[in-house]
């Protein structure tokens, strides 16, 4: 079902875990500022109400929490770095140790579990003053600043981490800048900032995967994007090609990472837009240092439309709700069919290995005598890794799985912590009270098993 030596395992962020925002010399990253999730920022520096200041204390539970994972029986734990703590405004030359340090504690602790390492360079979590200076990645020298931090940390962590991801979900930057490295709103920003600084993300990402493969060539790099399945609201040709153009959008991001050039249909966008890019002949032979694989997070899928427009609850990303599914209770849609499709689009438009890196349910939990009888997450899960092992079938080649959250962490899209996606229960609440003690749910020694059976347990 699941080929020998896939990789199980769970995947988190740095700014939603940590805490410690002004520990060990760690810096502000735009996630201090952000105290309502998807929003511009509410003050000029970091509140006490903001959940994501606090996190869930990994900082100093780290060993604690990886022991659950690794009694889970994960083989890779994604976890990202947070550039704000090892370059504490980002422009600085040296990094800070105490920084470096920490992430040393981590991921040789990883390690001795058993547990291999998968690292994100730049997860939302861009270092404010890199923001507030240089307005992100609208700026050119933001290039220089992403590819001496990512030298600094693929160089320190040289044989102990092999596979690193740059950006996450590189293509949200369409919906959320301010979380994606770039300053302002959609609204405020114009297309002509909004695309360069696009393009300087690319290069940058570009500059890390060739700095990686030189470092160390048994290294593998790959990009990660924001998977979603655009269906055609009805069978009318027009409604196929405005999903078809809404999902170029997304295809974009790994052609580029992929293929190592700008696709067509893309210049054509920019041409219409009226955007000229600033591209230099450095920067085509940065975009040519192509990726290992592709990772992606996948949640819900949406119907697209050539004359209905309305977004759906919960759909940041835009598009119609399918009116065959059912939603979460954030009005996120459920299709596990939808996995197994964007899987072989993936594979059949690209062509290199494939590892989905984020796939979870948010729920409202409620703890119970020590535990969380969370069935429905267990339904969740079961579903959609069974369309996993259906791709696998069609020829799909698949590095992995790491569900979302496998841990309750604070939501990057809602700053709550009562959107819980874990297998571990967390005691913390949207009001920032708890005692942060930690808790199997039911769905720990359901994921147990799945790893343990290599998939064989899943129920079809």
């Amino acid at each position: 079902m699941f080929p020998e030596g896939f990789l199980w395992g769970g995947a988190t962020a740095a700014n939603q875990i940590e805490g410690a925002y002004n520990e060990g010399g760690k810096g502000l990253s735009v996630q201090d500022i952000l105290p309502g999730g998807v929003t511009r920022p509410a003050t000029d520096g970091p509140t006490e109400d903001n959940l994501k200041l606090k996190g869930i204390d990994f900082y100093h539970r780290y060993e604690e929490d990886i022991d659950l994972l690794a009694e889970m029986g994960f083989t890779t734990f994604r976890i990202s770095f947070a550039w704000s703590r090892i370059f504490p405004r980002g422009d600085e030359a040296e990094p800070n140790r105490e920084g470096l340090e920490f992430y040393d504690r981590v991921i040789d602790y990883m390690r001795s579990q058993g547990i291999e390492p998968l690292v994100t360079l730049s997860h939302y979590e861009t270092p404010l003053h890199i923001m507030r200076e240089y307005g992100g990645f609208t700026n050119r020298k933001v290039i220089g600043f992403f590819e001496n931090y990512a030298r600094t940390v693929m160089e320190h962590f040289k044989g102990r981490v092999r596979y690193w991801l740059t950006f996450n979900e590189i293509n949200s930057v369409l919906h959320f800048p301010m979380f994606s490295g770039i300053e302002g709103i959609p609204e405020e920003i114009g297309a002509q900032n909004l695309y360069q600084a696009i393009h300087h993300e690319l290069v940058a990402s570009g500059r890390a995967t060739r700095i990686a493969h030189e470092i160390d060539p048994e290294s593998k790099v790959g990009c990660m994007i924001l998977a979603v399945p655009r269906y055609p609201l009805t069978p009318h040709p027009d409604d196929a090609m405005a999903a078809l153009i809404a999902s170029h959008d997304d295809f974009t991001f790994g052609d580029v990472h992929v293929r190592g050039e700008y696709p067509g249909y893309f210049r054509r966008k920019l041409r219409e837009l009226g955007v000229k890019l600033e591209i230099t002949d450095a920067d085509r032979e940065d975009l040519k240092h192509t990726v290992d694989f592709v990772s992606f997070s996948y949640y819900m899928s949406v119907c697209e439309s050539a004359t209905e427009k309305e977004s759906g609850k919960g759909n940041i990303i835009g598009g119609i709700p399918n009116p065959t599914l059912e939603a979460s209770e954030w009005g996120w849609q459920i299709d596990p069919v939808g996995l197994r499709y964007i899987l072989n689009e993936y594979w059949d438009r690209w062509q290199v290995p494939l590892f989905i890196v984020e796939n979870g349910l948010g729920a409202k939990d409620e703890l119970v005598n020590g535990t969380v009888e969370d069935d429905y997450r267990i339904d969740y899960l079961n579903d959609h890794l069974v369309q996993v092992a259906e791709a696998i079938e069609d020829g799909v080649q698949l590095l992995g799985y790491t569900s979302w959250g496998c841990i309750d962490l604070v939501s990057a899209s809602t700053a709550q912590m009562s959107k819980r996606y874990g297998f571990i229960y967390v005691d913390r609440h949207d009001d920032g009270s708890g005692s942060l003690q930690r808790y199997k749910k039911k769905s720990f020694d359901w994921y147990k098993q799945v790893i343990a059976s290599n998939g064989a347990s899943l129920k079809r």
